[in-house]
């Protein structure tokens, strides 16, 4: 007996076009403009220039997050930007201490908390990252979508 398993009629697989970008840098106050200047570019280079006001923001606020809590030498800001949507990560190493949404601040780069990460974004959340069974660090992401701002209610 054999079976065989084809595409449904009328079912054409579209490829999506997928682009990925890194960022390297120390966990230090100037790192948030970095990445400002870093997803700019980016978004710049993807022709998605209506999500780089939030984009700009949102990034700024995660690394500000990290540069104030994680004990870490080094953070990452990764992006991915498909015909979708812009997913913008920024990693430490420091699973000890993890991101917590605050009230804002008044002064400074950032510190206006998580919480305009989230008003902001289509979603956002926080991912654990694990070396086999060990806990190893997090990553604060977030979602953007031209003309969906904001978590869906």
């Amino acid at each position: 007996m054999s079976a065989s398993v084809g595409a449904s009629p009328g079912v054409v697989a579209v490829p999506v076009r997928q682009e990925s970008y890194k960022m390297v840098a120390p966990t230090s106050p100037a790192t948030a403009r970095l990445a400002r200047d870093f997803v700019t570019a980016a978004l710049v280079a993807a022709e998605r220039r209506l999500l780089i006001e939030d984009a700009r923001i949102c990034v700024s606020d995660a690394v500000a997050n990290v540069v104030r809590c994680a004990r870490v030498p080094e953070l990452s800001v990764e992006m991915t930007v498909n015909e979708e949507s812009v997913v913008v990560a920024v990693r430490d190493d420091d699973p000890a201490r993890p991101p917590w949404p605050r009230g804002p601040r008044t002064a400074g780069e950032g510190g206006r908390g998580l919480g305009l990460v989230r008003r902001l974004a289509h979603a956002s959340g926080v991912t654990w990252v694990w070396d086999g069974l060990d806990l190893v660090g997090k990553r604060v992401w977030f979602e953007l979508r031209e003309g969906a701002g904001g978590h869906p209610h």
